[in-house]
């Protein structure tokens, strides 16, 4: 986590909506020999839970109680100094970020093909009006086997934390004109990120009136 205390967001549902919209995570825990390791995979969250699996090739492991780190990136961006209209500034890179961090349990057969099933049925629904693909359209007994390549798990979420790095550290007004400069950029981060600025440079002019 990002040690300034500014950037630092607490809010549950705010956190849980940045995971639902990326859905992608990399989860963080230990090899057999003890040394550290992470893998990327698809998630799902609900009321505190977070769902995930691994293959079983990969060499993360994980014992029913162990406590693993998830952390889903949202948009990032580089910020030149040049675009605040101030002084004596530098170059940052602003971001947001959420860490789920709790044990995990693994899944049985069930609770692992009602993940994928679950996984296919949340990220196809995003390609509508595509019809959607569900293992039905499998040959028979084809994803029971291919489902024993992975191991599945659940996380119970006891830490929830985010990072919205923002520049909020500037006034308002140079946040807004650095907002102004990256909006205008081809990069779809960038853009993602001056709205963000933007939308939190008005708040606080507001804010200041108010």
């Amino acid at each position: 986590m990002h040690p300034a205390s500014i950037n630092h967001v607490t809010d549950p549902e705010k956190l849980a909506a940045l995971v639902a919209a990326r859905g992608f995570a990399l989860i963080i825990g230990r090899t057999a020999e003890g040394r550290p390791a992470a893998v990327h995979t698809p998630v799902l969250m609900k009321e505190g839970v977070l769902r995930f699996h691994l293959s079983r090739a990969n060499r993360l492991v994980f014992e029913d109680g162990d406590i693993a780190l998830a952390v889903v990136s949202g948009a990032d961006a580089y910020v030149s100094p040049d675009w605040y209209d101030e002084p004596d500034q530098v170059p940052t890179w602003n971001y947001l970020s959420v860490e789920a961090e709790g044990p995990v349990t693994r899944l049985d057969d069930a609770g692992s093909a009602q993940l994928l099933d679950d996984l296919s049925a949340e990220f196809e629904g995003r390609l509508a009006p595509k019809a959607p693909w569900t293992r039905g359209k499998m040959t028979p007994g084809r994803f029971e086997a291919m489902a024993r390549a992975i191991t599945s798990f659940s996380m119970r979420v006891e830490r929830l934390e985010g990072i919205e790095k923002l520049s909020r550290n500037k006034t308002p007004e140079a946040q807004a004109a650095a907002a102004g400069r990256m909006a205008a950029l081809e990069d779809p981060g960038s853009r993602e990120i001056a709205a963000l600025m933007a939308a939190q440079a008005a708040a606080r002019k507001a804010g200041s009136r108010a």
